[in-house]
């Protein structure tokens, strides 16, 4: 369990990281007023964004090894508070003054994160039937008419409306992490529905994801997703997958949790990388 927990600990850092970085690409791109899958060929040629997509990919693959011994709700908080390390970065990088608020957000984040490592019981994830396999790989479906419905949407309404897909798309991402059974040859795993439910879900979270950084305040952006993919996981886990904590550390559980979702929601600022800057004709920039 060791091994997992240091996992969740290198997703977190590193998706702190690479959020910062594809925000900063993302600013930098061209929007469309619908869902643009040529938006990935776009942001290709920001250097920014395919250096945070790269930190992502390695917090991604992290995040899967530690799903593969840990509840949804203990690696999905600790990606959620991610929001922290972007949160010291932006002080450094970025000139950020942390208020007395964000310093007691840190340390909420640090003592609900801490929680929840000593309340984890590491298991095996209970087997998710054919059936239940299929009908997460229907999903991905669903979650992309959404995504194509929310991209008509124009303002910021569109931004929240993609974020939330986009949290959709990256529950169902975190619940095919946890539920994949690799089968015997493993190389058979490319014909398991739910191997391919991971790779769908996956490409879409990350376009719309990307697509609603450029519409919205990215706090905004930040923090419904946050919610989205941090809560419904971690409710299908419990009730679905046989995730539990430890003998008498559920309510250990529930306020680490609780504790490091909401200091995560209260830091969601600082994944704002760019100041507004005057341009020189008094327009804000």
């Amino acid at each position: 369990m060791l091994v997992a927990l240091l996992c969740a600990l290198v997703a977190n850092v590193s998706y702190g990281f690479g959020t910062i970085l594809q925000a900063a690409g993302a600013r930098r791109t061209s929007t469309s007023d619908r869902l643009d899958v040529l938006l990935f060929a776009r942001l290709a040629r920001q250097l920014p964004y395919v250096a945070g997509l790269s930190l992502d990919g390695v917090g991604f693959v992290a995040s899967i090894v530690a799903l593969r011994r840990l509840p949804l709700f203990v690696v999905q908080a600790a990606i959620a508070g991610s929001i922290g390390v972007t949160a010291v970065t932006a002080v450094f990088v970025f000139g950020f003054r942390l208020r007395r608020s964000d310093t007691f957000a840190l340390l909420v984040l640090i003592a609900g994160l801490a929680m929840l490592g000593a309340s984890a019981e590491g298991e095996d994830a209970a087997h998710l039937s054919r059936l239940g396999g299929w009908f997460l790989l229907g999903g991905v479906g669903v979650v992309a008419l959404g995504g194509m419905l929310a991209g008509r949407l124009r303002g910021p309404a569109g931004g929240v409306a993609l974020a939330a897909c986009a949290g959709l798309g990256f529950t169902g991402t975190a619940i095919a992490a946890r539920a994949l059974q690799f089968p015997a040859p493993s190389w058979h795993v490319v014909y398991e529905p739910i191997a391919i439910a991971l790779v769908l879900y996956g490409g879409l979270a990350l376009l719309m994801f990307a697509s609603a950084l450029q519409r919205g305040s990215i706090t905004a952006i930040s923090a419904v997703t946050f919610a989205v993919e941090t809560t419904i996981p971690s409710v299908v886990g419990l009730l679905a997958l046989g995730d539990h904590t430890r003998p008498h550390f559920q309510a250990v559980a529930v306020l680490g949790f609780s504790l490091t979702l909401a200091a995560s929601m209260a830091l969601a600022r600082y994944s704002e990388p760019v100041r507004s800057v005057d341009d020189g004709t008094g327009t804000k920039m």
